[in-house]
């Protein structure tokens, strides 16, 4: 199971890079996805090219953050659980700080991102699981 999780972190991190590409505007994941265009916090004071810029930076972050979680988890590192559960809490904060505030086409904003990040965060902190 250790090896499992392990590469479902690895996995997650490196989705951040596809994100990252997304806000450099490098690639369009969809062809109708803006994303993070319109930050409901922060487009209006900094204006869309700085915030895809910050959500670029951060979902590196973010993805370098994962992936060493997972080597630390495949390494039997005990430090791997308080490391992937910052990790998540930070991801789940870009993803709400640069969406829209609209309800429509949340898969296209980050809402399985979320999602997983909860998963992971319940899944460390209350259920201890996995047992490593």
């Amino acid at each position: 199971m250790q090896i499992v999780v392990g590469i479902i972190l690895v996995l997650h991190g490196l989705v951040h890079l596809l994100y990252l590409g997304q806000s450099a505007r490098l690639f369009h994941l969809r062809p109708e996805m803006t994303w993070p265009e319109g930050s409901w916090a922060f487009s209006n004071l900094l204006g869309d090219s700085v915030v895809r810029s910050i959500a670029g930076v951060s979902l590196g972050l973010a993805a370098v953050g994962f992936v060493v979680g997972g080597i630390a988890l495949f390494a039997s590192q005990a430090w791997w659980r308080p490391l992937v559960v910052g990790w998540a809490v930070f991801s789940a904060l870009i993803f709400v700080f640069m969406w829209d505030g609209q309800a429509q086409a949340l898969s296209n904003k980050g809402l399985f991102a979320i999602l997983i990040n909860l998963v992971i965060v319940v899944a460390i902190l209350i259920f201890k699981w996995p047992n490593v």
